[in-house]
């Protein structure tokens, strides 16, 4: 990928362009029509493609609230929509006084209407797709996104399609997805097969993809970046030096980046002072770790992943070829923690009142790692990502809580076992 390809300054405007807005391979720099065809990868070279604007916004023209608060910085000025993005930038006084550091927010899209960052996405994907007049929706999921994409599609009157991997996905998640209405299918396999099926199904016409393969759900997802920076001004005077975020499929990653770069196109922000962007994977899922690690320049796919944060359980980041050069850019990096390490900074985050989803946890188990290593420095001011609320996996939730002790019906017996 050359820097040419990330540097959106040094597009003009082409004939393609919709409103205002076209599509752009980050290989090959091919401009695409944005919503005369279907497509989700460049047609000339199979690269990743990303939405670009004739004009870019700046903090002074966004107005009103939640994700269509940025209307200015997408494709169109409202979206299917259920008041989704506005989440809390939670102070965590215990963990920032464990971890050290100068000053540590949680940004917390697990109160998003669905319990997810998947939201923001939707709003934006499933206006796409109105666009477009498809009539099926689909996705490969392990949990979260079958949960947005099946509400928005109700919300939209659109069949959903979902493919899980068999006995892999939270039930909270599958509950929800069930509940909104979706056609559910267990795929004997992991994610990423789920993945290569549901792209095949989407390449045949046979529906619309709205994984994060899709370049328009990550225009939504920017929208966790513009409230960070937004809201950390707003209370401590200065953007943040790092945000800490669990990787997936790395669409947070790279939407992160993305954002930063629109804002310094738009003269609202100097390259210097983009937050340094941290990802954080599971041991037993860490491709992107790998490769950060290892300096190469991709992304190796793993053909074996386990890890109790089933949210990132994934084998090959599809936002790979976008997440990296953002980690990099930004003097960011990304280390892989153990599953224990995860569930240890969940029990934090419920006592400090914010109740996540294991692999939200993995931001957190993340920065005590990066501080024992000495990589991010005591004075940093850091907010770290959670993605997934609580309840998204009740059983995860009750095994690293208290377990239940029973006792008699009377006070003095309750009594008498609080004394125990």
């Amino acid at each position: 990928m050359t820097s040419a390809h990330l540097d959106l300054e040094a597009e003009e405007t082409p004939d393609v362009a919709d409103d205002g807005v076209w599509l752009t391979c980050i290989e090959c720099g091919e401009q695409h029509a944005p919503f005369d065809d279907v497509i989700y990868r460049c047609p000339d070279c199979d690269g990743l493609l990303e939405a670009r604007y004739d004009e870019y916004a700046g903090f002074d023209d966004f107005e009103g609230s939640g994700v269509w608060r940025y209307a200015a910085a997408l494709p169109f000025e409202t979206g299917v929509s259920i008041e989704e993005g506005n989440t809390p930038l939670y102070t965590v006084p215990s963990i920032e006084d464990a971890t050290g550091v100068a000053d540590l927010r949680v940004k917390h899209e697990g109160m998003n209407p669905t319990g997810s960052f998947k939201d923001r996405g939707m709003t934006v994907g499933v206006k796409v797709s109105e666009r477009l007049g498809v009539d099926r929706l689909a996705c490969a999921s392990t949990g979260n996104t079958s949960a947005a994409l099946a509400c928005y599609g109700a919300r939209a009157d659109t069949e959903v399609l979902v493919l899980l991997p068999a006995g892999k996905v939270a039930a909270g998640k599958v509950a929800q997805a069930a509940l909104h209405g979706a056609r559910i299918l267990e795929v004997d396999g992991n994610f990423d097969d789920c993945l290569d099926v549901v792209s095949e199904l989407a390449d045949r016409g046979e529906a619309y993809l709205l994984n994060s393969l899709n370049p328009f759900r990550l225009e939504g997802q920017k929208t966790i970046a513009l409230e960070i920076l937004e809201q950390s001004k707003a209370e401590t005077g200065e953007y943040p030096d790092r945000i800490v975020l669990p990787v997936g499929n790395a669409g947070n990653t790279a939407a992160l980046y993305k954002s930063f770069r629109e804002l310094v196109a738009a003269g609202d922000m100097d390259e210097d002072e983009m937050p340094a962007i941290t990802g954080v994977q599971a041991e037993g899922a860490a491709p992107l770790v790998e490769a950060i690690q290892s300096g190469a320049e991709s992304v190796e796919r793993w053909e074996e992943v386990e890890t109790r944060a089933t949210a990132i359980r994934i084998g090959m980041p599809v936002n790979a070829p976008k997440a990296l050069p953002g980690v990099r850019a930004t003097g960011g990096t990304a280390v892989a923690v153990e599953d224990e390490e995860i569930t240890a900074a969940q029990r934090e985050l419920a006592q400090d009142g914010v109740g996540v989803e294991p692999a939200s946890a993995a931001s957190v188990a993340g920065l005590h790692k990066l501080r024992e290593q000495g990589v991010v420095d005591a004075d940093e001011q850091v907010v770290c990502l959670t993605t997934g609320h609580l309840l998204k996996d009740p059983d995860a939730a009750a095994a690293a809580g208290a377990e239940p002790v029973p006792a008699p019906a009377d006070a003095d017996g309750v009594l008498d076992v609080l004394g125990e």
